[in-house]
């Protein structure tokens, strides 16, 4: 924690992924499987999302990113569950003496619409980063049918991720 003396309070770290979509289902995104005829193309379980907000998090926390933590060369992250791989980020900024303010996410998607999978994102998020739902945003927008994500062929999710140096109680 010393080392941390001299450095800001707060940090803000930018997360983005892309995968490929194919035929079949469900399609997984923020840890919550949603029924639909498509599913994502990636080595581990494809979760854009949950990809998107690691990286956030090792970025604010100046920890590299999601290759360099769980690179796709290791046979360990074939099919591995991107939640196990957020609780070991939130773990290392954790170790760090970081805690998360608030996450803000938007996931690009063609179809299915996430509305009515909206809260259980959000809670899902929240769940697996130990935060309160009231700190985990998300919106959804589409390719308004443009580029591989408006023709249904990709998905993409940002996020961004602000940490706190020390305790967050003001927050709870």
């Amino acid at each position: 924690m010393n080392s941390k003396r001299n450095t800001f309070a707060l940090r803000v770290g930018i997360g983005h992924d892309l995968h490929r979509l194919r035929p079949g289902g469900p399609l997984r995104l923020g840890g919550v499987d949603i029924p639909h005829d498509r599913q994502t193309i990636g080595h581990s379980d494809g979760d854009v999302l949950l990809h998107a907000v690691i990286d956030a998090l090792l970025g604010a926390a100046a920890l590299g990113d999601i290759g360099q933590m769980f690179p796709d060369t290791d046979p360990q992250n074939r099919g591995r569950d991107s939640a196990e791989m957020l609780v070991a980020a939130l773990d290392a900024v954790r170790t760090l003496g970081w805690n998360i303010v608030n996450i803000d996410c938007i996931v690009f998607l063609q179809r299915p619409k996430l509305l009515p999978h909206r809260q259980a994102i959000r809670h899902r998020l929240a769940e697996i980063l130990q935060i309160e739902v009231e700190r985990v945003g998300l919106q959804a927008k589409t390719g308004e049918g443009l580029d591989a994500i408006g023709r249904e062929q990709a998905v993409a999710a940002q996020c961004v991720a602000l940490i706190q140096a020390g305790e967050c109680e003001n927050l709870k």
